[in-house]
């Protein structure tokens, strides 16, 4: 049995629509700039980019519905709704064709975004970690199986603010699918079970203060609410 100098902590998990079963969180990859309006928003050409990765902890992930304590050192927080793949078969060097074997099901998250620190760091040269990475910086609405909800390819995305609508898009404007994001993220690291990949976002990025009640979804696969403490 082996000895730690202190108990480590829980494993992080999500929960999963209709089962008591939880699935265990191992890492959470995050796709950047993945739907060419928002590239273009963000100031960047999305038909000359290459897709990009940046990662979040797995334990920022939450449960929801759920409040969430307006987070510290940032006066602009910025909502990003997002199709989340839960991967459960792993693997490195996927073909494409193969790749959505290796998903397990599928999910609707928030990125929550501190954006001044994130351009602050982007404008210095430096990681995004400050500005991505924070606690509960990922709630998450409980996955459904790929085996109940089947791999969607097309369906609306959206997120509102207060109940007015802020991003509305159809996963099928992502630049890079789902199995081109499994297969190129397997070139490089290899892909365990218990990897989140979250897809990118729509145009419509925003702030959200204190009292906002932030709802979105993806059609076929889930909704989600979260409100802002």
């Amino acid at each position: 049995m082996t000895a730690y100098v202190f108990p480590p902590p829980p494993q992080p998990s999500l929960a999963v629509a209709g089962d008591s079963a939880r699935f265990p969180i191992r890492r959470i990859f995050c796709v950047g700039r993945n739907y060419a309006a928002h590239a273009r928003e963000m100031g960047r050409d999305p038909d000359r980019e290459p897709p990009f990765f940046f990662m979040k902890p797995a334990d920022v992930a939450l449960d929801t519905p759920t409040q969430i304590p307006y987070p510290p050192d940032t006066g602009n927080l910025h909502y990003e709704i997002e199709l989340v793949v839960a991967i459960g078969k792993g693997g490195t060097d996927i073909p494409l064709d193969e790749a959505r074997d290796h998903v397990w099901g599928y999910g609707v998250g928030i990125d929550l975004t501190r954006r001044d620190l994130q351009l602050a760091a982007r404008d210095a040269g430096r990681p995004w970690s400050w500005g991505k990475s924070f606690d509960r910086s990922a709630p998450i609405a409980p996955l459904r199986p790929a085996a109940d909800v089947g791999h969607p390819a097309s369906g609306r995305i959206w997120l509102a603010v207060n109940g007015t609508v802020k991003q509305d898009q159809d996963i099928a404007d992502l630049i890079w699918s789902v199995p081109e994001i499994i297969s190129i993220i397997s070139r490089s690291i290899e892909l365990r079970p218990g990897d989140l990949i979250m897809t990118g976002t729509p145009a419509g990025v925003g702030p959200i203060v204190a009292g906002d009640n932030v709802t979105g979804g993806v059609e076929g696969v889930g909704e989600i609410e979260v409100t802002i403490t």
